[in-house]
């Protein structure tokens, strides 16, 4: 195991990803014998972690391979790629996006380790004008694993979703998995999910929307399809939404 250093903005992930099993998903090892992510950041760079979220997605992603089969994807924050990664074994073409040279070169490396799981991986991605046409034109569907951690990021995700669904011409359908992570508050003196209400805020407006552009529906999903990947899944803190344009 790599030494870490812990400090007071460290944030922990409460997965740590660690497959004994040839068959499994990210086979590919680094030098420490772990797919490539981190265990321990700051708040800043928590996209570098695997979170449970990630797996979530990952795992509805798997048990709908005819749904996603043949389908251009969007991948908003994809952090480590995990999403995309899956995504990319049963999609026609999977848009891998995030923010930040660093975290975009972990991502890389993790699609360059898993080609073995795709038929065409293209990595030279660089928003020319064609990719940028079959993204509006052909996106049928966007993913979103648990980005919606800090307020003013939620608030940026949905003004993004929005400005992209409203130029499309055709039905787009997003999922977004999300954990609702219970905090103690100096404000409330009690504990509360203060990111998740302000998601669901964010989400309750977006279903409001009164917009001759395009309007949304929203539908939480029941979690009640196979778990592929090893970790705890408890429905009512880690809630997964589809949201039909």
């Amino acid at each position: 195991m790599e030494q870490m250093t812990f400090h007071f903005d460290t944030v922990l992930s409460d997965v740590h990803m660690h497959f004994h099993s040839a068959q499994h998903l990210m086979t590919r090892l680094n030098q420490v014998g772990q797919p490539e992510h981190t265990m321990a950041t700051t708040l800043e760079d928590v996209g570098k972690q695997v979170w449970r979220g990630a797996l979530l997605l990952a795992d509805f992603i798997l048990s709908q391979p005819i749904m996603f089969r043949a389908a251009t994807v969007l991948d908003m924050g994809a952090g480590t790629g995990l999403t995309s990664i899956v995504m990319a074994t049963t999609a026609k073409t999977v848009y891998c996006t995030d923010v930040g040279e660093d975290l975009l070169s972990m991502c890389r490396k993790n699609v360059s380790l898993n080609q073995h799981l795709m038929e065409d991986a293209d990595l030279e991605f660089s928003w020319t004008e064609d990719e940028v046409a079959d993204l509006h034109d052909n996106t049928s569907f966007i993913i979103a694993a648990d980005v919606c951690y800090d307020d003013d990021l939620t608030d940026g995700f949905f003004r993004t979703l929005y400005k992209l669904c409203s130029s499309f011409t055709h039905t787009c359908i997003i999922y977004i998995s999300i954990e609702k992570r219970m905090n103690f508050t100096l404000r409330h003196m009690d504990v509360s999910c203060d990111a998740y209400n302000h998601f669901r805020h964010c989400l309750s407006g977006l279903q409001e929307l009164e917009d001759q552009r395009c309007s949304f529906t929203v539908e939480q999903i029941s979690a009640n399809f196979t778990q592929f990947f090893i970790y705890e899944r408890i429905e009512h803190l880690l809630p997964l939404f589809s949201v039909e344009r």
